[in-house]
């Protein structure tokens, strides 16, 4: 069950996802389609690799430092180590919209995810639609079944799904679904607060041959090493990246990428 946070989004995604099918059915939308699809997995799924994130503001955060100029963040994150770019795709809270996703895909060739809220399937066509080769499956916003559907949705229009976990259950649950994919995010979305040993209690009990990605709280190459350490794959940035006042640094810094290289 959700609660919080988390159950006002779902109430505010519901309608916004049956304002948009009035406008433009999903099979409509289905049309739009038509590019290829890099592959998100294979680039994340390597110790140390960086997804580094775009979005203007956050529900804690008014704005920041680099918010003004996204499409030139996402290719400063490409030209400085960064495996793949996140796109968070929620306008209300984030600033940020399927709009960014299509700028970014036009001027970077790296593999891009859409983090959204999902709870219909109409929004992963509509990420597919604007451009994005992944999505995000949070495992509490739905039920087993439901899970299981739209990963195997996201699979059947050529896309990875990071399927995001906080406890055991929801590992448990992202790995019953088959997710080749899973993140865990250190951050409690329904009291937003922050802990990296929420990654390290958790990575034990995803199963072998799973990417898995930790998400939240990462600020350094120390922080992504000391994840590393316990089986994580990739990271992901945002706030860290977000807030720099050099930007080409902090993303060369988390990635590892020395000051001579290219």
């Amino acid at each position: 069950m959700t609660t919080g946070f988390l159950e006002q989004v779902v109430r505010d995604k519901r309608r916004e996802v049956a304002t948009k099918r009035a406008a433009m059915p999903e099979d409509a939308l289905r049309e739009h389609c038509r590019r290829d699809v890099r592959d998100f997995h294979a680039a994340i799924a390597r110790p140390g690799a960086v997804i580094a994130e775009l979005k203007a503001r956050t529900p804690t955060i008014d704005s920041f430092a680099q918010s003004g100029a996204l499409s030139a963040l996402a290719a400063t994150y490409a030209e400085n180590g960064a495996s793949a770019i996140s796109i968070v795709t929620d306008a209300v809270r984030f600033g940020t919209s399927l709009a960014d996703v299509r700028a970014v895909r036009a001027g970077v060739t790296l593999p891009l995810i859409a983090k959204d809220f999902v709870v219909d399937s109409y929004q992963i066509v509509e990420a597919r639609a604007a451009g994005a080769d992944a999505i995000l499956l949070i495992a509490r916003l739905l039920d087993p079944a439901r899970l299981r559907a739209f990963l195997d949705f996201a699979h059947g229009l050529g896309m990875s799904a990071l399927v995001e976990a906080h406890d055991e259950a929801d590992v448990r649950a992202a790995a019953d679904a088959g997710a080749p994919i899973i993140g865990i995010n250190n951050r409690d979305l329904d009291t937003l607060a922050i802990n990296l040993s929420v990654t390290e209690a958790l990575a034990p009990h995803v199963p072998k041959g799973r990417a898995i990605v930790s998400e939240s709280g990462i600020r350094s190459r120390a922080d992504v090493e000391r994840l590393a350490a316990c089986g994580i794959d990739a990271v992901l940035v945002g706030e860290t990246l977000m807030r720099s006042a050099d930007v080409v640094a902090a993303t060369r810094g988390l990635s590892g990428v020395k000051k001579t290289e290219r």
